[in-house]
């Protein structure tokens, strides 16, 4: 009996493996990003518009019903998705370092001594690019050595500049179309409608929402300026569906639909007051949505929680390839799924443009806890970028009239408390907070503990005031240098190294020298044709080339 049941479930095993996906071929992998969209869609239960779309992938895939940003915003949380590592960890949870939301070529990256920016302590914060331990990769250098081909079309943000052995292919044309025939790809298309930029730039367009129909939170008051700019979020979404189908019919085209998986999720919460920069549910909860050709778990709910962290694992996972064990991320799903879910989403809340605060939050999917550093300043701070927005500049002049009661007055308390804690099930906008209240005491304890037990795990930079956090990464406030690579010919082949520790080495041959795409350097490269070669180690200036003949 117990043979036949080892038998059973050995069968059971291997069939649900390769119902997932077959290893014996390493499939594409498509990621639709998507901007500042909280779970407000009907996939997870919002019925303010429809997104055909995107209900589409829901059906015919899974959808991840906790899933996290580390961080409320969008180049910190894209720097733990391009790491699999916790911003606070690396040094890149400061929003924003520099100019990195798009991809510079090596001898265009520079920066500005100076932009008007202080730290906590009131010290000049130049541009910079964070410096991450040197044996932290992008990712997708692991995809390439496997024998993917790697496009990013076109946001990186990844608070450092792109190493040139990232991507195959990066900007406003990169596509998978330029793969080798046969060769499996992995491709990145970032969607920009949803953007926070989009409430104030697209608000004379036409309104494809109801404005009268959309669902407004309980922390802002229902007076139509909150509804058209709510409206305007909706509205935008149904434009991003549109794109998305566009993205889903291109692939159905290029009988692409049924050989690649999809990835479908937002960068962090949606863009008003209270969720985009916030540490709570409210910003840090986005929709995640996996579709796989074959129709492995089309309809399902996962409860599980899951961090944008997990993203370069999973899809790692789903090559073939061992993820890293440096990694904070565990990916969900693919041969090499973690056995251990994450037990809570860790958040992060520092410097937003000119806004210094320091906050940390805990999720378990029901209760969200937060830890304020500085509760001595208000939750609404000024920020000039996001007072674009219409609704933003009304509330904060009626909050300055004593105008709001209640809890559309919530957010804007002068000074925060030092421990909040919310029920998101009595409480799903996070207005009531109970860490106060005896009756929550064990959770309260649970969570406090479990935050401080990640800050000490994970080294939390938080506590390092930024001018000194840039003079560790950059001493004496200069960018390090990568060494230049140094060739070595031995048995008729080529090896080529650097000196920096951590350093990954472009490469081109013949023809190639002088064009935009470079390869990655994993093995010694047969002797004969010329050589171009550059080294690079994240945040460090990339060296000088070198050709050898």
């Amino acid at each position: 009996m117990k043979l036949q049941l080892s038998i059973f479930l050995l069968i059971t095993c291997f069939c649900f493996h390769f119902t997932a996906y077959s290893q014996s071929e390493k499939p594409n992998i498509l990621w639709i990003s998507v901007e500042d969209i909280s779970a407000i869609l009907p996939a997870y239960g919002d019925s303010s518009i429809q997104t055909p779309n995107i209900d589409r992938l829901s059906k015919e895939g899974i959808t991840y019903t906790n899933a996290f940003a580390t961080v409320g915003v969008c180049a910190p949380s894209r720097s733990s998705i391009i790491t699999g590592m916790y911003p606070v960890s690396l040094g890149t949870h400061n929003m924003r370092t520099g100019p990195h939301y798009a991809y510079r070529e090596p001898e265009n990256e520079t920066y500005k001594d100076y932009y008007g920016l202080k730290d906590i302590r009131g010290r000049n914060v130049p541009e910079y690019a964070a410096v991450p331990p040197p044996f932290v990769k992008c990712f997708t250098e692991y995809l390439r050595v496997a024998g993917y081909f790697t496009s990013n079309n076109a946001k990186t943000d990844y608070q450092f500049n792109s190493p040139i052995t990232a991507w195959d292919e990066i900007g406003r044309e990169a596509t998978y179309k330029n793969r080798e025939s046969g060769q499996p790809f992995f491709a990145v298309f970032n969607h920009e409608i949803t953007h926070e930029s989009r409430v104030f730039m697209k608000k004379e367009d036409p309104m494809l929402s109801n404005p009268d129909k959309v669902s407004i939170p309980k922390y802002f008051p229902d007076i139509p300026v909150v509804r058209k700019d709510v409206g305007r979020v909706y509205s935008n979404i149904m434009e991003l569906d549109q794109q998305v189908g566009d993205m889903l019919e291109m692939l159905e085209n290029e009988g692409l639909l049924e050989n690649t998986i999809i990835f479908f999720w937002s960068d962090h919460g949606g863009p008003l007051l209270r969720q985009k920069r916030a540490v709570g549910n409210s910003g840090l909860r986005v929709p995640l949505i996996v579709r796989f050709p074959n129709g492995y778990g089309a309809g399902t709910k996962v409860n599980d929680i899951v961090s944008l962290m997990d993203l370069g694992p999973t899809v790692m996972s789903l090559a073939g390839i061992l993820p890293p064990v440096y990694m904070h991320g565990r990916a969900f799903l693919g041969e090499y799924k973690t056995k251990m879910p994450h037990k809570y989403a860790f958040g992060s809340a520092d410097r937003f443009d000119e806004a210094v605060d320091m906050s940390r939050s805990v999720i378990d999917g029901r209760f969200v806890y937060i830890r304020n550093f500085r509760p001595e300043l208000p939750l609404v701070y000024r920020n000039a970028y996001r007072e674009q927005i219409d609704m933003t500049r009304t509330l904060i002049e009626m909050d300055q009239g004593g105008e709001l009661k209640g809890d559309v007055a919530y957010i804007f308390m002068k000074t925060k408390q030092e421990e909040e804690l919310y029920d998101l099930v009595s409480d799903p906008y996070e207005v009531k907070n109970l860490a106060q209240d005896r009756a929550y005491r064990e959770k309260l304890l649970e969570l406090r503990n479990a935050l401080t037990s990640w800050q000490l795990e994970v080294g939390d930079l938080g506590f390092v005031p930024e001018y000194d956090l840039v003079q560790m990464m950059w001493p004496g406030l200069v960018q390090p240098e990568t060494e230049a690579v140094q060739f070595e010919q031995k048995n008729g082949l080529w090896y080529l190294s650097s000196l920096t520790e951590g350093a990954s080495i472009a490469y081109q041959i013949g023809d190639q020298i002088g064009s935009k795409h470079w390869n990655l350097y994993h093995q010694p490269i047969a002797v004969g044709e010329k050589i171009a070669a550059m080294a690079i180690r994240i945040g460090y200036k990339t060296s000088e080339l070198r050709i050898k003949d």
